[in-house]
């Protein structure tokens, strides 16, 4: 039977623009199922970035509460949250966000440094995940000397770093060509085949067939 990582229970994200309130998220409620491959989407201005925030992490809810493994984060202190997010959830970004003056390996292991992980359990993992992203050959480069698609497997491999149960990914497919594109959602598919929980936000609806549940989101609400 699946085990709810995430629950979000009425969840509302207020923003202050001069005299009026923006409800970028406005009472959502929803749960993430170990295994699940959740595609968030919605229009430019939805509320779907905010809710990547939310589900990660990343920021707290003006109102409501969020759950990750049964336990309330909302009212969490920053250095609590960053605990959380170093452990259990793996980011993917649109950009890559790479440093530039880190080599492929370098890159990877850098999430487990800031969880003390010993160097030889370091080089252990890093060797690991450079084979799962078919990046071996490319151990010692520079970002700047590897492809569009290289460095998003880099930056995949860096979100596998610390072994998180979740991997969320911000537009992964944005910055790369069609082809490349697809080969990144094949490696989703892989991890997620392995285990672990995939929440993909995007605007491009192409990526709706690799999900499992889908959530649309519409000015700070999930579409029934």
């Amino acid at each position: 039977m699946s085990a709810k990582i995430i629950e979000l229970t009425n969840v509302e994200k207020h923003y202050q623009m001069g005299e009026s309130v923006v409800r970028a998220l406005d009472g959502v409620n929803t749960s993430i199922e170990k295994g699940d491959f959740i595609v968030i989407v919605g229009p430019s201005g939805s509320g779907k970035s905010t809710m990547m925030n939310m589900v990660g992490a990343l920021d707290l809810p003006s109102k409501g509460e969020i759950y990750l493994d049964e336990k309330n984060i909302a009212n969490l202190e920053e250095s609590e949250l960053a605990q959380i997010r170093g452990k259990k959830i793996g980011f993917v970004f649109q950009t890559f966000n790479l440093i530039p003056t880190l080599t492929t390996v370098e890159n990877i292991s850098l999430p487990m440094m800031f969880q003390k992980i010993s160097k030889d359990e370091q080089k252990k993992r890093a060797e690991k995940i450079l084979e799962d992203v078919k990046l071996t050959h490319r151990k010692y480069h520079l970002p700047n000397e590897l492809s569009g698609g290289e460095r998003q497997r880099v930056a995949i491999g860096r979100a596998l770093a610390n072994d998180p149960e979740v991997i969320l990914a911000d537009e992964p497919t944005g910055n790369l060509d069609s082809k490349t594109g697809l080969e990144i959602m094949d490696l989703f598919v892989e991890l997620n085949k392995k285990g672990k929980t995939i929440i993909l936000v995007t605007h491009d609806l192409n990526l709706l067939k690799y999900a499992k549940k889908i959530l649309k989101i519409r000015d700070g609400k999930i579409e029934k």
